[in-house]
């Protein structure tokens, strides 16, 4: 009779171990990040630190018996309350049910702050995922037949995978270049005299110096005009790509710097792209609002004030100047009294 209940109770033991729910006390579910390189015994501390296992002996025991520790997959996972020993092991082996994270890749970014944000946000390898954006190899592998990539990485929200392999990451925002710069955008290019690559640079401009999107068209006829006219872009973007601790407030000495990105020394586009273009500025770059314009400058309320002659610009620029000086000094005047 002992002997009987022993074996009923061994029975069912390893049927909880394998088959048993490990029930959160709150009912919500809980997620486990598994990471590169980490051992079956790391997952196994944090599945218990996380509360997804009630004994980590028993889940490594399940492992054991299975096989395949040292083949866990790595990846974002989300487990419900009652799920078991095993349904859990064969996830991570498996790698089922792993999920994805939405990154947001902002307009207007360089390549170097994308791979910041992709290494904070999915555990990628910034550096990697930059030797791999300057590498000229790689670049022409995709059909982009530059020394870097930077200007191509189509800006957008995608969704990845936790530790997402940083040439597939790349590999996804290059193509979202290729479908938007299709047949008729290059076309277009052909028609108005432009290489892709100064549409995507002109276009990168374009992006630095807009914020309110409607005003896109309308900055790159300005550019188209000065380009026509042999004048020199001045444009501030340009400036931003080289100076130190930038973006900043731009100074006179920085627009007197000799470098080839330097609009305010050198006509014509600079060498290639300062940031990466979105769909949007890439569009206005092959189809500028036709007009006078020659000038714009801020207005304060994040448009411009576009002028025909230097003379109009600059009572826009004394203007722009008295209003940031006012808010400047309304700014200071607020936070004295917070003092």
């Amino acid at each position: 009779m002992v002997f009987i209940l022993f074996l009923c109770g061994a029975g069912w033991l390893t049927y909880d171990t394998f088959y048993g729910g490990n029930q959160f006390p709150d009912g919500r579910t809980r997620v486990l990040f598994v990471s590169r390189g980490q051992s079956f015994g790391t997952i196994a501390d944090s599945l218990e630190a996380a509360g997804i296992i009630r004994d980590r002996a028993r889940f490594i025991f399940v492992g054991k018996m299975f096989g395949g520790t040292e083949r866990m997959q790595i990846g974002k996972y989300e487990f419900p309350s009652g799920a078991s020993n095993l349904d859990i092991f064969l996830a991570l082996r498996e790698g089922r049910g792993w999920l994805t994270i939405p990154v947001l890749l902002p307009e207007g970014t360089r390549a170097r702050r994308y791979a910041a944000r992709l290494a904070r946000i999915i555990g990628t390898d910034s550096t990697r995922y930059m030797n791999l954006v300057n590498d000229e190899r790689f670049a022409r592998s995709l059909g982009i037949g530059r020394k870097s990539l930077e200007g191509y990485l189509m800006p957008d929200t995608y969704n990845l995978m936790w530790q997402q392999n940083e040439e597939s990451v790349i590999r996804f925002q290059v193509g979202e270049f290729w479908k938007t710069y299709g047949d008729s955008l290059r076309l277009r290019a052909q028609e108005i005299g432009l290489s892709m690559h100064e549409v995507v640079t002109l276009a990168s401009i374009i992006e630095g110096e807009v914020v309110l999107k409607h005003e896109a068209q309308r900055v790159s006829g300005v550019y188209h005009n000065r380009l026509k006219k042999g004048m020199p872009l001045q444009a501030d973007p340009t400036i931003q790509f080289f100076v130190d601790n930038g973006p900043r407030r731009l100074t006179y000495a920085d627009l007197k710097v000799d470098h080839p990105y330097n609009t305010y020394r050198k006509k014509g586009l600079p060498p290639g792209p300062v940031n990466n273009p979105g769909r949007n500025s890439i569009r206005a770059a092959l189809y500028p609002e036709s007009h006078t314009y020659l000038y714009f400058v801020a207005d304060g309320k994040g448009g411009h004030s576009f002028s025909t002659s230097y003379s109009e610009h600059m009572k826009h620029v004394r203007k722009f100047r008295r209003d940031r000086a006012r808010r400047e000094a309304t700014t200071n005047a607020n936070q004295n009294q917070a003092r």
